[in-house]
């Protein structure tokens, strides 16, 4: 059955957002955030304090479109007002591995006993730190956080062995607001 449909978000204090030919901009006091968010019948204005998401006669799939572009721009107001964090541990039993970041570029050494270090470009906007066994990254999108999370991972890509028995790697132990260690 096709109806009008209309759905708010509340802009939390010191957020700004702007929205420009399907571009939604959000700005906060961690950082800028923008995603392009696109669909001929769902119509994004901000008015007052309120972003507003409508469609006229819009059916279900218009209404899984308005949830869908409500989920990123909440993410994106996360991201703006407090970053989006990742957390990795490095696990290494056969050969002791280091990690280190040079010239904005995640270096891999001796994983597996390998000469040659695997590199990583750490993409802009995107924050990492090494601290002991544990890696952090740290950004206002959660896109870039979590792809920079998982190259990390991927970088440790064991292939040849049995992976029961060589587990040395990193890995992903908590995503942004989940805690994936123990499951």
């Amino acid at each position: 059955m096709k109806q009008n449909i209309e759905e708010k978000i509340e802009i939390p204090e010191k957020i700004e957002v702007q929205t420009d030919k399907g571009m939604i901009k959000v700005k906060g006091p961690k950082g800028e955030v923008s995603k392009k968010l696109i669909n001929p019948k769902v119509k994004i204005e901000v008015k007052d304090k309120n972003i507003i998401f409508s469609a006229k006669k819009g059916t279900k799939r218009e209404k899984k479109i308005i949830e869908t572009f409500k989920s990123h721009v909440r993410n994106l107001i996360q991201g703006a007002s407090e970053n989006h964090i990742y957390k990795l541990k490095i696990c290494s039993t056969h050969f002791p591995m280091t990690a280190s970041i040079k010239d904005n570029e995640f270096v891999l050494q001796n994983f597996l006993g390998e000469k040659v270090p695997r590199k990583l470009k750490i993409k802009e906007n995107a924050e990492v730190k090494i601290e002991g066994e544990e890696i952090t990254v740290k950004s206002p999108d959660k896109e870039l956080a979590g792809q920079t999370a998982a190259s990390i991972e991927g970088l440790c890509k064991i292939s040849g062995r049995d992976r029961r028995v060589f587990q040395d790697g990193i890995y992903i132990i908590s995503k942004s607001e989940k805690n994936i260690e123990n499951g």
